[in-house]
């Protein structure tokens, strides 16, 4: 990318509604994932492993712990002119909030403006995965296209839940974006696989300010860059598709390559944590060649205490937590967590600074931070129970405790 002046966006101003409770008070980017992460590092770690190192994240609900943490943990070079910066909804173009996507870079084009580049990479901010961009970026200057869309395979019969592309039997070229439709068009050679929009997308810088000029003139637009830019762009013939099960990122494994998920639910948020427990991982977070940047915090070593249980078996355990004479199995424990004696978690999320009591049992649950769950306390046993404390439960039967909350027996 050294030839080419690339301004990367990142799309973080998602509210993720369906991640209630997680979202109370944060927005979707910010929800904690993997122990030490957020659900932003994954998009910018993709950015800045690649080199692109001028990126832009667009803000906008319950912004404030997600701006706090762009601008403590993502520090570029100011002295080569490189930058991580928020950027929140500023009303520019009159007294408004942003109404989609396509609206939030409309409102925001004093960034590439100011910047100039050639190319505009726009990543979502709320999927968990790895990507070298430069092999899409390099796909899309050699097909001449104005916008390259990266897809991931998935089944025909669960693509009718996610934005799917009709490609040309010959070469990249899009011919039809469709919406989650009912019959989703299969792959050329493949037809028992369809094309699903990942919601990464480059274009020619120029052709991206001329097509969002476009769709805002556009009353009945939604302004959205999946539902109304890209099928603009599709309708002129000036879209292509990016394999993403062609992206080859340096130390991947075969068990983990092309590995990306959409969590945005609350199930598939607990799913992709347990996908990191495995004893050869599905994601695996250890690659030291594409490493998953993020701040980590001054706490000490985890620490195991009392030989009668103290232990955690096929679980990630993160930095200051205390597993003290408790079981943990299959779980992800966060920074500061306290597990006590005589207590059982598993299959379980626990944010930060959480403690688990003596006796206590956690199991099929997401605690948020700052949880307290009581001496000889259930949480995820029975659900019923769980409802009539006020607890949500998800529709796989996960159960998950808000942020604070009380947990009584």
């Amino acid at each position: 990318m050294a030839d080419r002046r690339v301004l990367g966006i990142v799309l973080a101003g998602g509210a993720g509604r369906r991640l209630m409770p997680l979202t109370e008070d944060r927005a979707k980017p910010a929800v904690p994932f993997g122990g030490l992460y957020r659900l932003v590092d994954f998009a910018l770690s993709n950015l800045v492993n690649a080199g692109c190192l001028r990126v832009a994240v667009l803000t906008q609900y319950k912004s404030h712990s997600l701006d706090r943490h762009i601008t403590t943990t993502w520090r570029m070079s100011a002295l080569l002119g490189n930058y991580v910066t928020a950027v929140p909804a500023q009303q520019r173009l009159g007294p408004q909030w942003y109404t989609g996507s396509a609206d939030a870079i409309y409102q925001s084009l004093n960034l590439i403006f100011d910047e100039r580049p050639d190319l505009v990479v726009v990543f979502g901010a709320d999927h968990v995965y790895r990507m070298d961009p430069r092999q899409m970026i390099d796909q899309h200057v050699e097909g001449g296209a104005g916008v390259t869309v990266a897809a991931i395979r998935v089944p025909r019969t669960e693509a009718t839940e996610f934005g799917v592309i009709r490609a040309a039997k010959e070469g990249h070229l899009i011919e039809a974006f469709l919406e989650k439709p009912a019959d989703p068009p299969g792959l050329p050679g493949s037809p028992d696989e369809a094309y699903a929009s990942m919601g990464n997308y480059v274009f020619d810088a120029d052709v991206l300010v001329d097509a969002l000029r476009e769709d805002a003139a556009n009353a009945a637009s939604k302004h959205d860059m999946g539902g109304d830019i890209i099928p603009m762009m599709v309708a002129a013939g000036r879209a292509q598709v990016y394999d993403f099960a062609t992206n080859k990122v340096p130390g991947a494994t075969e068990r983990d390559r092309a590995y990306w998920r959409d969590v945005g639910t609350l199930d598939s948020y607990f799913d992709a944590h347990m996908d990191l427990c495995h004893v050869h991982p599905i994601f695996n977070l250890y690659n030291e060649r594409w490493p998953i940047l993020t701040h980590v915090p001054s706490q000490p070593p985890a620490k195991f205490v009392f030989d009668r249980i103290g232990r955690a078996l096929d679980s990630l355990v993160s930095n200051g937590v205390i597993v003290s004479g408790g079981t943990v199995r299959e779980s992800v424990l966060s920074p500061g967590v306290r597990v006590n004696s005589w207590s059982t978690v598993e299959r379980a999320v626990i944010l930060h600074n959480t403690v688990i009591g003596r006796h206590a049992v956690v199991k099929d649950a997401i605690i948020d931070k700052n949880v307290e769950v009581p001496e000889g306390a259930e949480v995820g046993v029975d659900k019923e129970h769980d409802r009539e404390r006020g607890f949500h439960v998800s529709a796989g039967g996960i159960t998950v405790v808000g942020k604070g909350q009380k947990v009584r027996s």
